[in-house]
């Protein structure tokens, strides 16, 4: 976000760069860029001559770089967008001979998702020489939550941990998808509100009581009731809470108790460095690591592996995958 942040300032300052050569796994960030190149570069009067989106599918290496090699009219750049250019990677090193000697009245931005250039081929050294290469990459499941806390917080907005966690597991990674849930909640709810499991629930459709930041507690505390009433609930609803999703996070968390009892040092600051967790949560951690000895999880992450090949349908047949979740909950909590 750091990289994101300095392009689109020196944007600003009106340090334009001849080719911006945006790729990577995360099309969130290469939209933020582009799309403010699109909109701020160039006059709405400018845009009409000036500026062009081409598509990947579309033109070859020779359309872009001849649409690139063109001089302004009435204006000091042009803009040209090539949307989809991981279409043209068989032949993305054709524009090597461009990146070397790009013309400088011209901002070529190029979204390349979902994949990323070879550094050690000609075409990377030279981009790096002339112009932007941005790098956009996934954010890790772990620090989701913490995103989801800064992109609100930044913003002038408070929300409590347990809402953070909720969203977090609900929405996965999909940083487009996050962003589009977080502007509802800036619509909906005033900056003197803090944003809570219950607005959440309310606005969002996540049930408050009813998802895997429950289960995880119920699991934690050893609340068997709690926790078939959850897993119950979700085998009810399998297409909102798929199974391999429920048992990715029960992993995780085993996991993470693996770890806690591998701890020296078990004071709140160490505990939520080291497991990647918001501090506010390392209690329900020591709760539940008295509750599962270290030999326990290890049976228990046996279990998890054993569960996630039968919901794929390897050693079991005909077993719904609600079913399966109750057979492990029994299992995990005997």
């Amino acid at each position: 976000m750091d990289e994101v942040i300095e392009i689109i300032r020196n944007l600003k300052k009106g340090i334009i760069h001849p080719v911006y050569f945006l790729m990577g796994d995360e099309p969130y960030y290469i939209d933020i860029i582009s799309d403010y190149i699109e909109s701020s570069i160039l006059t709405e009067e400018e845009r009409g001559f000036n500026q062009m989106t081409l598509y990947g599918l579309d033109v070859s290496i020779e359309d872009v770089v001849s649409n690139a090699k063109r001089f302004p009219m009435m204006a000091e750049h042009q803009v040209i967008i090539v949307k989809e250019a991981q279409a043209l990677s068989r032949n993305i090193e054709k524009l090597k001979d461009y990146a070397e000697n790009p013309q400088p009245s011209t901002a070529l931005v190029i979204c390349y998702k979902g994949k990323t250039l070879d550094k050690r081929k000609a075409l990377y050294k030279a981009l790096k020489k002339t112009g932007v290469v941005y790098t956009s990459k996934k954010v890790p499941d772990y620090k989701l939550a913490d995103w989801i806390h800064r992109a609100l917080t930044s913003k002038g907005y408070s929300i409590e941990p347990k809402a953070v966690q909720m969203l977090a597991d609900f929405l996965g990674n999909d940083l487009g998808r996050v962003s589009q849930e977080l502007e509802k909640l800036k619509v909906i709810i005033s900056k003197e509100q803090q944003i809570t499991a219950a607005l959440v629930e309310k606005n969002i459709g996540i049930s408050k009581d009813f998802n895997n930041f429950e289960l995880r507690e119920a699991i934690g505390e050893r609340n068997k009731v709690k926790a078939h009433q959850i897993v119950n609930y979700f085998g009810e609803n399998p297409k909102a809470h798929p199974m391999v999703v429920t048992v990715a996070m029960i992993y995780s968390f085993f996991s993470q108790l693996l770890q806690y009892h591998g701890l020296q040092d078990k004071s709140k600051g160490s505990v939520a460095s080291a497991l990647r967790i918001n501090p506010f949560f390392v209690k329900d951690y020591a709760l539940a690591a008295r509750n599962y000895p270290m030999k326990r999880i290890s049976q228990i992450i046996s279990l998890l592996r054993e569960t996630d090949l039968k919901g794929k349908g390897l050693g079991a047949t005909n077993i719904g995958q609600g079913q399966l979740l109750k057979e492990l909950l029994i299992k995990i909590m005997d």
